[in-house]
């Protein structure tokens, strides 16, 4: 097993977690099977549960290097092949007191798994002041000289910068930082994150990984790079637009909602469309804002009613659940693309339940205990508790009740699906006839058949929930099926995609032509998303 430890200096989010993928990115394009870790530590006793906006107060665990190894040999790809690369992102600054224990612990793990096995890739700033446009070396070096007081030699120094590196600035933090030149890597300002592993390897990142690692690479033509480019390549010149309003109550850190975001910019891309993510504080949308602050009020409403879609994520808390029941109302009523993940599935049954079944005070015993009509109930996998530590989490597997079902259709007709989940609350089973005679559908339920998945509207152009996390598991040239499936729906091409058996028309696929938008006549239609029955 190799293991790449990706540390960050100079300050936090300087791009680790794009460094980390992209070199797993161009080392799985080698033929390797690689695994990633990513270590945050921001950790307490329920560090899921707590708010984005909130930082907490850390402790470590002596089991860390040991649980290292045995997550690092965990398959992650349908061949159930055991991973020869780790990428390890360690998360924070290199110098913050969070993550001094975690530094040590991988002080003493180079040791253990020896040298040849293990090697460090730093992130660093290169700051350039407008006032001089000069590019300034002092921060990284010492970030790189603490790093190296920790115990920690970088094997790579990834300098984030603006602009392209400047070969003197190269050579000064190749003397004074104790590296060669080849060692040095420029990662400067791109258009888009997809072409940071072509930057990568075009600086000989992979060749110098397979020597410092001796890592079997093998020389055939990559043809997942070449895909990779292709893609990358359309995301400069996208012409059309779809809008999502994101209905949420963190909105103003776009970073809570990092993964959806990405689903959402998979999906999109796939679709030759440009996205456009409307954010919409869910507070906003409710009458007690009207009254208090009429013009956040009108300003959340202008940006979920001009949107193409509507798009109610996962979340914690009774805050704002009242506004994502209106939006959800709103996209019901109006036939607006939606799609409910996890809360957001769960705040759809009870916004049917109070407006079409009426059940005027229909909610989740979450926010309301005493509800005559708990359409959403406490069902946890354990004893009741502290929340997290008796949520449902980890991949769970979705059987499909019926052939007719639209995401089924997305799921390439799947008869199950296996997605990952994160929850504590669920629809009440007990309830389910009620809303199936009025056309709401559960078309996805658990193996037990006692935990509603999925549901589906009749007579709407795209009203999916979800219970699972989707967003997970998508990825950049295999986006998440009910995360396309709303993109689809916004852009009005839906119904197309599934009368040519979800099939993408050829202009949209990803060629083997890494200079045309045109694919070759061999590979005229590519299935996305393709799922193996297993």
């Amino acid at each position: 097993m190799k293991y790449i430890l990706v540390t960050g200096g100079v300050i936090s989010g300087i791009g680790k977690g794009i460094i980390a993928s992209s070199v797993g990115t161009i080392l799985k394009s080698c033929g390797l099977h690689v695994t990633a870790i990513k270590i945050d530590p921001y950790i307490n006793i329920d560090a899921g549960t707590f708010s984005p906006y909130e930082h907490v107060v850390p402790h470590i665990t002596d089991a860390i290097q040991e649980w290292v190894v045995k997550q690092a040999r965990v398959p992650v790809e349908d061949d159930d092949v055991e991973p020869q690369v780790c990428v390890i992102e360690l998360g924070g600054t290199v110098g913050d007191i969070e993550s001094m224990p975690f530094i040590e612990a991988f002080r003493q793990f180079q040791f253990k798994v020896k040298r040849e096995n293990f090697c460090n890739i730093h992130v660093s700033l290169i700051p350039q002041p407008s006032a001089t446009g000069e590019q300034k070396t002092k921060p990284t070096q010492s970030s790189v000289r603490e790093l190296r007081g920790l115990g920690l030699s970088p094997d790579l120094i990834m300098c984030r910068c603006s602009t392209v590196l400047e070969n003197s600035v190269k050579e000064k933090i190749s003397m004074f930082c104790h590296v060669e030149p080849e060692q040095v890597i420029c990662v400067h300002d791109v258009s888009s994150i997809y072409k940071v592993p072509l930057l990568l390897e075009k600086q000989g990142v992979v060749s110098y990984l397979s020597r410092r690692l001796n890592m079997p690479i093998e020389t055939r033509p990559r043809k997942m790079l070449t895909k990779w480019k292709e893609m990358s390549d359309r995301s400069d010149r996208l012409l059309e637009q779809c809008s999502i309003a994101l209905v949420g109550k963190y909105t103003k850190f776009s970073d809570s909602y990092a993964s959806v975001i990405k689903a959402l910019e998979h999906s999109a891309l796939a679709i030759s469309h440009k996205l456009e993510v409307k954010y919409v504080d869910s507070a906003h949308l409710e009458p007690s804002t009207l009254q208090e602050e009429p013009v956040k009020y009108h300003e959340a409403w202008q940006k979920l009613c001009s949107a193409d879609g509507v798009l109610v994520p996962g979340g914690f808390g009774v805050r704002g659940t009242e506004g994502k029941i209106h939006a959800i109302s709103w996209a019901r009523n109006q036939k607006k693309p939606f799609l409910g993940v996890c809360l957001g599935m769960q705040l759809a049954v009870c916004e049917f339940a109070r407006n079409t079944l009426g059940w005027t005070d229909a909610n989740s015993t979450e926010f309301d205990p005493e509800s005559k009509h708990p359409v959403v109930i406490d069902m946890p996998e354990h004893n009741p508790g502290q929340m997290g530590g008796t949520m449902r989490l980890g991949k769970r597997r979705t059987i499909f009740k019926t052939n007719n079902s639209v995401l089924r259709k997305l799921y390439g007709d799947a008869e199950y699906v296996d997605e990952r989940h994160r929850h504590r609350f669920e629809v009440n089973p007990e309830l389910k006839s009620h809303f199936e005679e009025k056309g709401f559908r559960f078309v996805g339920q658990d193996v037990e058949g006692e935990r509603m998945e999925v549901i589906e509207l009749d007579d709407h152009p795209y009203f999916v929930g979800v219970q699972y996390h989707p967003e997970f598991t998508s990825r950049p040239m295999k986006p998440s099926p009910p995360y396309l499936g709303l993109l689809l729906a916004a852009a009005g091409k839906l119904q197309s995609y599934l009368q040519k058996g979800c099939r993408l028309s050829p202009r949209d696929t990803y060629s083997d032509q890494s200079g045309s938008s045109s694919p070759d006549s061999e590979i005229s239609e590519l299935k996305l998303p393709s799922i193996s029955n297993e």
